[in-house]
Formats: C-alpha cells, structure tokens, sequence
C-alpha cells in the first residue's frame, strides 16, 4: 500500500521542525560543553536576563517531576505520541501558519526529547526577571526548544482563530 502524497504544507512544517531541533540542540551542546555553563553558574547577561543552568526533571514549568527511571520513559512516551499525533496533524495542514506552528511545536519536542534520552533531564538555561529594590520576580527557566513550542502554540491558535480552516486537528 502506497502512502499518499503530502499535504501542501508539510515540507514547510517539517523544515521548521528540523531547524527549531537544530537549534535548541546546538545552543544546548554549546552551553554545556564550550561555554560551560554548569561550572560558571548564574551569568548575568542584561538587568532583566541572566543565563543559569537548571536541568528539568518533569514537562512544562517543572510539573510532574520524575527522578526515576521509569518516570523518564513514561514521560519519553507521553512526548512521542504528542509527536506522532502532531505529524499527524501536520500531514494534512491547511494552511503555511498552522505547517510553521506546527513544525515549532514539533521541533520543539524533539529537542527536548534528546536531552531527556541523552541526559535524563531538559536542559533548561534562560531565565528573564523583573527586578527592583525590593521584589525581584523570576520567569521559569526554559531553553529555545520551549520557546519554539510557545511560538508554534501562538501560531497555531492565531490561525485557527482568524481563518476557518486552518488548523483542523485530527
């Protein structure tokens, strides 16, 4: 049985995949193990940005943390499926924004899906505050692949919302 042909929009979707992949990964192995961020602790960069390396046991802002084994896989597994069903979705994209949304999203995952099976944790390193005298409020620390599954979440729900057929989930 032959596979049918791809959507009209699923080479765009799978490039932003592989480059937002790409990307979260080469700044994950430039940080770890060029600049060494592990040794040098927090790094103040601006008054509102700082890097600092924070390894994420669970899924997104650190819920459902698991230190074992197990937990790992589980949460592995829960990450490909969301995956599969994304490339799913993606497959039959009606639109470029929901493709690009959708590839982010999938990007994104996958790079935090390598340093899960790689490290047993996310490397998570960008940390934005607001600070004053007397309050200082702390941003979650999150990497670039979190920022292309925000980006790609935006996109989608952007397109969804403001033209009618874009992002038919499956």
């Amino acid at each position: 049985m032959a596979l049918p042909a791809f959507g009209p929009y699923t080479r765009l979707g799978l490039i932003a995949a592989l480059v937002t992949m790409a990307a979260d990964q080469a700044s994950k192995l430039w940080l770890l193990f060029v600049f060494d961020l592990p040794a040098k602790g927090q790094v103040h960069l601006t008054p509102f940005l700082d890097l600092v390396m924070v390894w994420n046991t669970g899924i997104s802002y650190g819920l459902f943390p698991q230190e074992g084994t197990v937990g790992q896989w589980v949460l592995f597994a829960v990450k490909l499926a969301a995956v599969i069903l994304l490339l799913g979705w993606l497959y039959r994209a009606g639109t470029r924004l929901t493709a690009l949304g959708l590839g982010l999203i999938v990007g994104g995952a996958l790079g935090n899906a390598v340093d899960r099976v790689a490290y047993g944790a996310v490397a998570d390193f960008v940390l934005f505050y607001l600070a004053t005298a007397t309050f200082r409020f702390n941003w979650y620390v999150f990497n670039l692949a979190d920022v292309g599954i925000v980006a790609g979440v935006a996109g989608v729900l952007y397109d969804s919302m403001f033209n009618g057929d874009a992002a038919k989930a499956p």
